[in-house]
Order: structure tokens, then C-alpha cells, then sequence
């Protein structure tokens, strides 16, 4: 992994009210968490403040989404710009959530990426295939068109995160093994050595995210390029702290 320091985001999803997301920021300030690894949640948007005030300043907050312009008539978009001034750095852009229910295509994706770079925001962009891709051998495929939508809207790579998510693994308590996830993070590294560059390859982090839990974040942690993960619903529960701690 080199100079790439762990990093763990917890996607809360729709979930959570005041009362609950108390509890998840009271177990999140207790921690311990390792200093080796870089911590950000993602709550719905509305409690952005509300968490950014009660949860100690070393755990970042992220956007799940974001909209691809500063301002409009778009009802019910967020601009980067909203998002910032509300105490987050970060947008998870184009997770697998946001691609099949709600039909958002890549290039879409690319332009929320270019655009949110603009801002000044940081991104965790997501790629991943569906069950039927893997199944017909076309996952490098799908993954190698999603990066390219990705890749050709970045400015600076040093503000990128990329999570894989196989889509098949999502909520569905099933989880690609260590050496599946592994190998596709290895292909989505030659892939930015290939297409972008040597030095974005090295440097950039590539995270996990399906099904990951306190029982099998140690295995998948010791994956050479398994830049640590990108948390759903284990991120609502305590939990969670082990999977921060994962990096040995």
C-alpha cells in the first residue's frame, strides 16, 4: 500500500434520526479510533449540521450525492457549494444506489466529478458491476467504462477516493473474497497507470465497499491494493469502530 493512508467512510444511506444518529456519534467520539486511518460519514444530507456540530472534528463528513451545477431550478438538488457551507468535504458521487434505482448514467457521474472538483470538494466516486456482468465475464468492462467517465472529468487527483462496489455484494450479505476484491482493485490500479498515470496509480486510494463487516474487514485489509472501505449498514452500528481499526 506505500504512502497510502487507510480510509473508511461509513454511507449511512436513508437512515437515522436525531435520536439515532446521537447514538452513532456518541460510540464514533468514544472510539478508539486508529490514527492510521482516515474516517468519514456520509448522514443523509439534512443532518449534515446537526452532525458536523456534535462529532469530534477528526472523523470528516461527506454528501451521498450532489447536483452538477451551482445553482437552478433543479428542485431537490444540493449544489457542492450547500454541501461545503454545511460542514461537509466530501461527496460520494455515483454509488451503485444512485446508478440502477434512480437511472443516473456516467455521464452524469462525470460531470457531478468535474463539477464538485471545481468546488473544491473531495470525492469518493464509485464504480461496480452487476451480478449478471460478473456472471458474463464483462466486469473489467464495466468497471473500465465507469472509470473513464470518472478519470476524464478530474482535476486533482489528490481530492479523489475511488470505491469499487460490487453491486451483487451490496446489502445482500454477500461479499466478494478477499482475492476477488484484490484483483479487480489491482485491474482499477493498471487501469490509472494505463490511462492517467504511474503517479495517480500509486497514490490514489482504491476502497472496498459490499457487504464489509467487523468479521471480514481484517482479511480484506490485508490486500495490497484494498485502500480500505466504504461502509452501509455496518456504519450505523458499533461495530463500525473495528472496521476503522481493520489496518494492522
Amino acid at each position: 500500500m506505500g504512502d497510502r493512508k487507510f480510509f473508511v467512510g461509513g454511507n449511512w444511506k436513508m437512515n437515522g434520526n436525531k435520536k439515532e444518529i446521537t447514538g452513532i456519534i456518541d460510540f464514533l467520539n468514544k472510539g478508539p479510533l486508529s490514527d492510521k486511518t482516515e474516517v468519514v460519514v456520509a448522514p443523509p444530507a439534512i443532518y449534515i449540521p446537526f452532525v458536523r456540530e456534535k462529532l469530534d472534528k477528526k472523523v470528516a463528513i461527506a454528501a451521498q450525492n450532489c447536483y452538477k451545477v451551482e445553482k437552478g431550478a433543479f428542485t431537490g438538488e444540493l449544489s457542492p457549494g450547500m454541501i461545503k457551507e454545511n460542514g461537509a468535504d466530501w461527496i460520494i458521487l455515483g454509488h451503485s444506489e444512485r446508478r440502477h434505482i434512480f437511472g443516473e448514467p456516467d455521464q452524469l457521474i462525470g460531470e457531478k466529478t468535474k463539477f464538485a472538483l471545481d468546488q473544491g470538494m473531495k470525492l469518493i466516486p464509485c464504480v461496480g458491476e452487476k451480478l449478471e456482468e460478473r456472471e458474463g465475464g464483462k466486469t473489467q468492462e464495466v468497471i473500465y467504462k465507469q472509470m473513464k467517465h470518472i478519470a476524464d472529468n478530474v482535476s486533482k487527483w489528490d481530492h479523489v477516493v475511488i470505491a469499487y462496489e460490487p453491486v451483487w455484494a451490496i446489502g445482500t450479505g454477500k461479499t466478494a473474497t478477499p482475492q476477488q476484491a484484490q484483483d479487480v482493485h489491482a485491474d482499477i490500479r493498471e487501469w490509472l497507470k494505463k490511462n492517467v498515470s504511474a503517479d495517480v496509480a500509486q497514490k490514489t486510494r482504491i476502497i472496498y465497499g459490499g457487504s464489509v463487516n467487523a468479521k471480514n474487514c481484517e482479511e480484506l485489509a490485508k490486500n495490497k491494493d484494498v485502500d480500505g472501505f466504504l461502509v452501509g449498514g455496518a456504519s450505523l452500528k458499533p461495530e463500525f469502530i473495528t472496521i476503522i481499526n481493520a489496518k494492522k
